[in-house]
């Protein structure tokens, strides 16, 4: 049962997140007013991915008895591995594309041709949004030759959904609470991520169609992440706080090198307000789907607890009427 729901958990996460991007990108992702503004889902996918990692999954980690002085070590070096996984391009999917063309669709109104050297994988998602002094708009800043950049996209997009199939696994395993907030919080940065995928993919290829369909093959990668991390971890249970304080690595990782970063420009004091508020959303979105799953989960294991304590009782009846016989 819990294989699979961890599979329509991670579909969800991992289809389902491309399929929602391709649905903003049709209602429109701008930067500006009107559509759908990208800051506020990146400001959501970072409240998402900080809730997740400080009030879940760590907590989750150190109630067991491991030292925490270990535990925080492996949060270090998750923190280190996964930055490293970032300099090869492949957990923030190593978007090299080149700027100067306008992506068809919605998104192409909101965008700015200016570019910085520094890339973050979202710069194509809320249309250039950052506003530079280069001049230099037609400059190309891939490091691969021309026409590669899309299996880049993808080949970084695979590997980053199959770690987070494995992440939300874990998270699954140790609690079926734990496994949703989870699966929320990856579902919610990756939306940002995919937008991204789909307008360098289309700046590539005409299809529109062959696009989505493309980013939502790589997608599939999350549910084969967590079959391997549900099988990984169901071998290696002792093991499970590890895995948990990985998860919470990554989460951190991602929105604190990743979409904070993005949110950092200067701006006016309302769209600095709207950027907290949606922060606070996502905080708040994960809090709630925490405690409507934590009800059930009481409630159920309240039940067992109460099935455990009739057991209880009747051994202990039992062990007294064996004293009883004894002492006669």
């Amino acid at each position: 049962m819990n294989l699979i729901v961890i599979i329509a958990a991670t579909l969800v996460a991992g289809i389902g997140s491309v399929w929602l991007a391709a649905l903003l990108l049709r209602v429109g992702v701008r930067s500006g007013s009107g559509g759908v503004n990208s800051q506020h889902l990146l400001s959501l996918a970072a409240g998402a991915l900080l809730a997740t990692a400080f009030m879940h999954l760590l907590p989750e980690a150190f109630e067991s008895r491991i030292e925490p002085a270990l535990l925080f070590g492996v949060l270090l070096f998750g923190l280190v591995f996964f930055f490293l996984l970032d300099k090869a391009e492949l957990w923030h999917h190593g978007h090299e594309h080149h700027h100067g063309s306008p992506a068809p669709g919605p998104v192409a109104a909101g965008q700015n041709t200016g570019h910085t050297g520094h890339d973050h994988p979202h710069d194509h998602a809320h249309g250039h949004a950052h506003h530079h002094d280069h001049g230099d708009h037609g400059h190309s800043h891939s490091h691969a030759p021309r026409g590669r950049g899309g299996w880049a996209v993808l080949t970084g997009d695979s590997v980053h959904c199959f770690g987070d199939g494995i992440l939300i696994a874990s998270a699954f395993i140790a609690d079926m609470r734990l496994g949703l907030v989870a699966a929320i919080a990856v579902l919610a940065h990756e939306v940002p991520h995919h937008i991204g995928d789909l307008v360098v993919l289309r700046q590539s290829s005409a299809n529109q169609r062959a696009a989505l369909i493309k980013v939502s093959l790589a997608g599939t990668m999350t549910m084969l992440g967590g079959i391997v991390g549900w099988w990984l971890v169901d071998q290696l249970h002792g093991w499970l706080p590890y895995f948990l304080v990985l998860a919470s690595s990554s989460f951190v990782y991602v929105a604190l090198a990743d979409l904070i970063p993005q949110l950092q420009k200067r701006l006016p004091a309302r769209q600095t307000a709207a950027q907290i508020v949606w922060l606070v959303v996502g905080i708040a979105l994960v809090t709630l789907v925490s405690r409507l799953a934590h009800g059930e989960h009481d409630h159920g294991h309240s039940d067992h607890g109460h099935a455990e304590h009739g057991h209880a009782d009747h051994g202990h009846a039992h062990e007294g009427e064996g004293a009883s016989a004894h002492k006669d």
